[in-house]
């Protein structure tokens, strides 16, 4: 069942689900808490010794399935990416910010 949430942005529909999701999140630096249960090799330390999800050379998330455009960790995905929730204000900014003309 998709949930509705309200539009913030016009040019972002108020109806985000899984199907039409950009992943745009997937690009954001996400820092890992004690507690959360990563598999290692979706990890690395950043410059300041913390531990990050890994992002590949083309900036995406290294758990994003880049031909579904999903997590491929999401029932062991870190707590930062739990409270970041589709469609959501938060969401709704980074498309903003992802779909910008440049």
């Amino acid at each position: 069942m998709a949930r509705t949430t309200p539009a913030i942005f016009p040019e972002v529909p108020a109806d985000i689900t899984c199907e039409n999701c950009s992943a745009c999140c997937c690009q954001l630096e996400v820092m890992l808490m004690e507690g959360d249960d990563v598999p290692r090799r979706f990890s690395t330390q950043d410059d300041w010794g913390g531990w990050v999800m890994k992002r590949l050379d083309d900036g995406w998330c290294a758990a994003l399935d880049r031909d579904t455009m999903r997590c491929t960790i999401y029932e062991r995905r870190p707590d930062n990416c739990r409270v970041f929730e589709m469609g959501d204000s938060d969401c709704q900014r980074e498309r903003k910010l992802f779909y910008a003309p440049i």
